[in-house]
């Protein structure tokens, strides 16, 4: 069995999964990448460009090229950096949701698009990839006009292309969690204060005063109360499911650590180790290993399925806990989560990771990687994870 608090095995994982999607998914005719793969690295879709599949892997290769310091890596993320520039940016300053290579296929402004935006820019000026951090500064600037709502002191979910009047009445929690780890990231490659602040205000806002008996909803009515029935009747929707979501409390859970780490504030610690115990004593099945996707507000499970990304988030979430508390029991947890994605959803024929499985650990389908996928999570869960030790030999300072 590996050891897998060791920090060569999460180097390796992190380079077998971006060795999975390097070079095939650099896309030289229309620019940007190639999102769509199936389990053995075959593509089944060159065309579509999602703006957070195109996020997503500029941002793992800004993070490659730090941790391995190979140049193809950091010119991979500036080949992404300049499709964000040249083809999702709109002359709005916007961005589009989808391309059709390079053609608009969905125009609607995300912000949870946008929070990815604003994620790829930080990591990659954090790398060094020159007029990065012009990119950042430019998308808080418009995140600042078009989808904050001051008196919330939270973000609006999406805006219908034109002139940015048609503003969609749900609200989430989501896009606002993305926006956090953006806004950390931008600190982290910058130092402004301003981005760190707003994260701290919108962990604040989401944790603690929305929070429904200390648990964090998805979705939300325009004036921020909360939409109880929103999607009952679609829990598989992608990004938008019904229910209160596990892999959502472990992921707030690994943020409000690092977060910790710039802008301490008492909460801050009590808050991520409740949402880890929560999402472990509501979702986790001793059983099989695996986390069950989503739970009722009356603590009825809804959906069985494992999602790759669930795991990873609490894989990082225990390590990052482990090193701040100094508890085994979460070193415990840490090595549970890896011993089952490595056994179900770590792919060690082909490399990179199967996206969803049933309760039994089997597969849906052959595509690994749909639009938007890119393995984010587990790459950025490993390197989360070494930061953090990081963080531990410097004792305690960033």
């Amino acid at each position: 069995m590996p050891n897998y608090r060791d920090k060569a095995f999460l180097r390796d994982q992190i380079h077998s999964i971006i060795d999975f999607y390097h070079p095939a998914c650099i896309d030289r005719r229309h620019g940007g990448f190639i999102n769509q793969f199936l389990d053995d690295g075959t593509i089944f879709d060159a065309r579509t460009k999602h703006l957070v599949g195109t996020c997503r892997f500029t941002y793992n290769f800004a993070l490659c090229s730090m941790l391995f310091d190979e140049e193809a890596f950091r010119e991979a993320a500036s080949h992404g950096l300049k499709f964000l520039a040249n083809h999702h940016r709109q002359p709005d300053g916007g961005y589009a949701w989808v391309l059709d290579e390079t053609r608009v296929a969905d125009p609607t402004r995300h912000c949870y698009g946008h929070a990815f935006v604003l994620l790829a820019a930080a990591g990659a000026a954090r790398a060094g990839i020159p007029t990065a951090a012009e990119v950042v500064a430019e998308t808080y600037d418009l995140l600042e006009r078009r989808f904050r709502e001051p008196e919330a002191r939270l973000y609006v979910d999406e805006i219908a292309a034109g002139d940015w009047s048609a503003v969609s009445a749900y609200r989430g929690q989501n896009c606002n969690m993305h926006m956090c780890e953006a806004m950390i990231a931008a600190y982290e490659a910058t130092g402004e204060e301003r981005y760190i602040a707003r994260a701290a205000t919108l962990a604040r806002r989401i944790c603690v005063d929305l929070a429904s008996d200390g648990l964090i909803w998805e979705h939300y009515r325009t004036d921020w109360t909360p939409d109880w029935e929103f999607n009952r009747d679609n829990p598989k929707d992608l990004f938008k499911p019904y229910g209160y979501l596990p892999g959502h409390f472990v992921e707030w859970a690994k943020l409000l650590v690092i977060l910790e780490r710039y802008r301490p504030e008492p909460w801050h610690l009590p808050t991520a180790e409740r949402l880890f115990r929560v999402a472990m004593n509501k979702a986790f099945d001793p059983a099989t290993g695996g986390i069950d996707y989503a739970f009722a507000p009356d603590g009825t499970i809804l959906d069985t399925d494992r999602y790759y990304w669930v795991s990873a988030e609490a894989i990082a979430a225990a390590a990052l806990l482990a090193l701040r508390t100094g508890n085994p029991e979460y070193w415990d947890w840490y090595d549970r989560h890896w011993r089952y994605a490595d056994r179900h959803f770590v792919d060690h024929r082909y490399g990179g990771w199967f996206r969803v499985l049933d309760a039994a650990g089997n597969k849906y389908s052959n595509e690994k990687s749909p639009a938007a996928k890119t393995d984010y999570h587990p790459l950025a869960a490993c390197y989360e994870v070494l930061e953090a030790f990081k963080v531990e030999e410097q004792g305690g300072s960033d």
